[in-house]
């Protein structure tokens, strides 16, 4: 049983690597299909807006709230600003805005794709002289890359600013006093660290959800096991990636 599922996993890993070199061959070799990385960059990018905003905002205002209380037993209060900024713009902008794009775009990689895979789309392409990689893959892992940095900044900004609402109205900090913190609170190292990790993040939960829908088989109960599939190894990945990544961008940055 042990052998048979370790032989599965290392399995899954040699077509997951595979899938990664036919991307990184397809991506600098012609042709290019511009209208469908177009496409994704709208479905993903604009698509993604409303509930990437709407995490960021909740979540910049239950931290505003929740550390407010707690730094007003050291008197601290109006050091609430530099708390969110550097928690948002370092970890959980990055983290969050990711989870949120796991749930939404890995999972519709894999129900797209792998609805394709069952009815024999694929190989119709392939029977038209078309390359799956370079037609389906290309667009939406690159979509997912490039436009995981600009929803982070959005989610980011969207946090701070419920975090003023809520230190403002709530725990009485002044206007200026909070956004003097959140510039206190910053350092360029925390900048490059919120944008370089949401590109790797954006590239997991793509190349991912790619791969998961590529192999989907066993008609629509298939495709059901790859969404679940795509959205747990992605979410699983994103906080394993994140974990990983975090020690070596501030060896590197700081």
């Amino acid at each position: 049983m042990i052998v048979a599922w370790v032989k599965s996993a290392l399995q899954e890993v040699q077509e997951y690597v595979q899938l990664l070199v036919a991307f990184v061959r397809a991506l600098f070799s012609r042709p290019y299909y511009r209208r469908d990385i177009i496409m994704q960059f709208d479905a993903i990018g604009i698509g993604s807006l409303t509930v990437v905003s709407l995490t960021g905002f909740f979540t910049g205002a239950a931290l505003a709230l929740q550390t407010g209380q707690t730094l007003d037993r050291f008197g601290a209060r109006t050091l609430v600003g530099q708390l969110v900024s550097a928690s948002m713009i370092r970890e959980l902008g990055p983290v969050l805005t990711a989870l949120m794009l796991a749930g939404r775009v890995g999972s519709g990689i894999a129900a797209e794709l792998g609805s394709m895979a069952v009815t024999d789309q694929i190989n119709a392409l392939r029977a038209l002289g078309t390359d799956p990689i370079r037609k389906l893959v290309v667009p939406r892992v690159l979509a997912a890359t490039m436009m995981a940095p600009v929803l982070t900044v959005i989610a980011d900004a969207f946090a701070i600013f419920a975090g003023f609402l809520i230190s403002v109205t709530s725990l009485g900090v002044g206007s200026s006093t909070y956004w003097n913190a959140v510039l206190e609170g910053l350092y360029l190292g925390d900048a490059w660290q919120g944008l370089i990790k949401p590109f790797v993040l954006g590239f997991v939960i793509g190349s991912v959800g790619c791969h998961v829908g590529l192999g989907t088989r066993g008609g629509t109960q298939g495709v059901g096991r790859s969404t679940t599939n795509a959205v747990v190894v992605a979410s699983v990945l994103v906080i394993a990636v994140d974990f990983f990544l975090t020690p070596l961008l501030m060896e590197v940055l700081y």
